[in-house]
């Protein structure tokens, strides 16, 4: 069984990077979530004009690894 888990934290390249090293995490996607503007560029959302935040979507196995534990992953290493 999967779980999903969106995060946003500001840069998703670091998230991404973070996560994919993490016991049970199955799978990160990078994105973007919210703003007025839809399929922006990355050049558009880092200029922070669109009102987007850049995000991740962390598929994962909890058996191996909690949301919690995914929770305390972000707020330890990413905030």
């Amino acid at each position: 069984m999967e779980e999903l888990a969106t995060l946003g934290g500001g840069c998703f390249w670091c998230t991404e990077a973070v996560f994919l090293e993490i016991e049970g995490v199955l799978k990160v996607v990078p994105g973007y979530s919210g703003g007025h503007v839809k399929n922006p560029s990355y050049q558009q959302v880092v200029k922070g004009a669109m009102g987007h935040a850049e995000v991740v979507q962390v598929t994962f196995d909890p058996d191996v690894i909690t949301y919690r534990e995914i929770l305390e992953v972000f707020f330890h290493f990413l905030l």
